[in-house]
């Protein structure tokens, strides 16, 4: 499973597209991601600009394998990560849409 953000640093200069912000393998079927290996470390969204999509893709691991970590988090891409280890297309995928709140330095989470 893959956490990125593909609007960063912002929706209209996507300069760092995407944004890896999650990388968890080997995750049982019918549990969830706390019971996988975590390849790189969770990373909350802090969007400086504009709304941002944050997308979950999941794919199934046909067989159990030694999945590297990327050496950075920017210009991570989902589709050359899925050919590099075989993966095939993803089985699922979600996103929220996310931005940061002016005045208080939250983020504001839109459904």
């Amino acid at each position: 499973m893959v956490m990125v953000d593909p609007d960063s640093p912002s929706p209209s200069n996507p300069t760092k597209r995407e944004y890896l912000h999650w990388l968890v393998t080997d995750i049982p079927e019918s549990t969830n991601a706390s019971y996988g290996n975590e390849v790189v470390s969770y990373e909350s969204p802090k969007p400086t600009a504009g709304i941002h999509r944050f997308a979950f893709v999941l794919f199934r691991q046909s067989v159990r394998q030694t999945i590297y970590a990327p050496g950075w988090r920017p210009n991570f891409n989902t589709r050359d990560f899925s050919a590099l280890y075989g993966l095939g297309p993803p089985v699922a995928a979600v996103f929220f849409n996310c931005q940061r709140e002016n005045g208080c330095g939250g983020r504001r989470y839109i459904r």
